[in-house]
């Protein structure tokens, strides 16, 4: 048994494969720490250090056998606070409008910043840096050369057998430097070590094309600011980075190397503060969103009602990376459940996933007045109104979220003349919690068809297709001049995904988030 189970200690079962995303909150830590000791998953973090203060550590509950089963984990969510601040409602901007200049004020992560702040954090005695601009005299760095790219690649294929050792040295470096940027990261750093050298090859594999790596650097760096990352701590970054590439990379590294590295790493740098500095213009790093109302759809399912405490301006079909302050600077991507509304209030389905740290603590732990975190919204599974397709919808278990949001979209904005096929599917007939809601939706609404799949036939309800939901879409095959959405398990997506291309559906009319929600 993992250290992470026995920590947490969850009773659910994951379905499929991590938002893989799927519904968001199939991603959940996974990993190298699975064979490490707790000290080296979970390092001593001083209570200081971290944004709000963190009370006395509950015992971890005791492990209860059952059976030949073996031993099933008892749940061990951190005890909630005794209180919890209240967010004032948003009004309710024009549809018209860009939501994102609607924001009255900027949010800054630090210090005695609005978040600490409502956690009653005590300021800090010197104020917080003002954040930098990204556009720092000087010409924008030049991209490698061709042998600077041959030298660059050649190293990462040097460190990539010691990727985690090196990675795991690099953060050392930084916080051995910089130790008041510690904070700005979870306790467990195995995920970031793996997401680290997963972005240094992507920024290998591009730099030689600038306009893609600033498509992938842009995102990033917007992503970043939610943690408090500013513009000059990238330098010190490369310093670090380079010193810990140096030493696992092998007998090739030399001077010609490490010039490469630091070519490559500026041009990273300017890239990443000019997107921060974009983004910074017109929306907040994060949104502070109060729980208004927690359901339980189902044992393992609850259905989050949020009220930001700005206007949050989103697309359905699209997902927000959410903290919760249970466990700090840990976030996981939750898609949005409903289409946007006019009262401004968000919804998030959440299912508890096995070891899932926020999962558990959101299904099993949240209730309203809690405050969350969320990031701006992200994704590209939203529908093309003007292009008028027909759609074909696969939502499997939670993932069902923004599958509904995007049929209430095109309710609201008219069908148009299209057609919309949903297919939704679950393991068994009772977690198909959204399915009496989508069938009145489409007694509503004739261009739309809803097919409930499940894949155990004990006690399906009227109507229901029993199989592999992508091999039952497949059945109604072909799919010729539909766009395809899928949402659900990641082994479900990718397989859905194959399975509609034979079936007639472009490859790039198939869309779903499984690669965006890797970075």
């Amino acid at each position: 048994m993992s250290t992470r189970q026995l920590v947490l200690g969850s009773r659910s079962s994951k379905d499929g494969a991590p938002t893989a995303p799927t519904a968001p909150e199939q991603r959940e830590p996974s990993g190298p720490a699975e064979q490490l000791p707790a000290a080296a998953v979970f390092p001593a973090v001083s209570p200081s250090a971290l944004p709000f203060p963190v009370g006395p550590v509950a015992p971890v509950a005791p492990v209860v056998p059952v059976g030949a089963a073996g031993l099933v984990p008892v749940p061990a969510v951190p005890a909630k606070p005794t209180w919890a601040p209240t967010v004032p409602a948003a009004a309710a901007p024009a549809p018209s409008a860009p939501l994102s200049r609607q924001a009255p004020a900027l949010n800054r992560v630090g210090p005695d910043d609005r978040w600490s702040r409502a956690w009653g954090v005590p300021a800090a005695v010197e104020p917080p840096p003002a954040l930098e601009p990204a556009g720092a005299a000087g010409p924008v760095p030049e991209p490698p050369g061709a042998e600077d790219l041959v030298l660059v690649r050649a190293a990462l294929a040097a460190v990539a057998a010691d990727a985690d050792r090196a990675m795991a040295h690099f953060h050392a470096l930084v916080f051995l430097r910089h130790p008041e940027l510690r904070a700005m990261f979870p306790a467990a750093m195995d995920e970031q070590r793996t997401r680290l050298f997963r972005a240094l090859r992507l920024c290998a594999s591009r730099a030689g094309d600038p306009v893609a790596l600033r498509e992938y650097l842009g995102p990033l760096a917007r992503r970043h600011r939610k943690y408090g990352a500013l513009p000059r701590y990238y330098a010190s970054a490369a310093d670090c980075l380079v010193a810990a590439l140096a030493r696992y990379g092998g007998s090739g590294w030399d001077g010609r190397t490490e010039a490469a590295w630091r070519r490559l790493l500026a041009l990273v740098a300017r890239l990443m503060a000019e997107g921060a500095d974009e983004e910074a213009r017109s929306a907040p790093p994060w949104w502070q969103a109060e729980v208004v109302e927690h359901r339980r759809a189902t044992r393992d399912v609850a259905v989050l009602t949020l009220r930001p405490d700005q206007a949050y301006p989103f697309r359905a079909g699209q997902w927000a990376a959410v903290e919760t302050p249970w466990w700090p600077r840990v976030w996981r991507p939750y898609s949005f459940g409903s289409a946007p509304r006019a009262d401004g209030l968000l919804t998030l389905h959440v299912k508890a996933v096995q070891a899932g740290w926020v999962s558990n603590a959101l299904v099993h732990r949240a209730r309203p007045g809690d405050v969350l975190r969320l990031g701006a919204a992200e994704g590209a599974m939203t529908v093309d109104h003007a292009a008028g397709e027909d759609l074909l919808c696969l939502g499997g278990g939670t993932g069902i979220g923004p599958v509904a949001a995007l049929v209430e979209e095109v309710a609201e904005r008219g069908a148009a003349g299209r057609r919309v096929e949903v297919f939704y599917g679950a393991r068994r007939a009772a977690e198909l919690y959204r399915l009496e809601e989508l069938r009145e939706l489409a007694a509503r609404h004739s261009w739309l068809t809803v097919r409930p799949v499940v894949s155990e036939p004990a006690g399906a309800p009227a109507g229901a297709l029993v199989g592999d939901l992508p091999e039952v879409a497949a059945r109604y095959a072909p799919w010729h001049g539909f766009a395809a959405y899928l949402s659900g398990p990641a082994a479900m997506v990718r397989a859905g995904a194959a399975v509609l291309r034979r079936c007639g559906v472009p490859e790039g009319s198939v869309r779903h988030d499984l690669a965006a929600r890797a970075d």
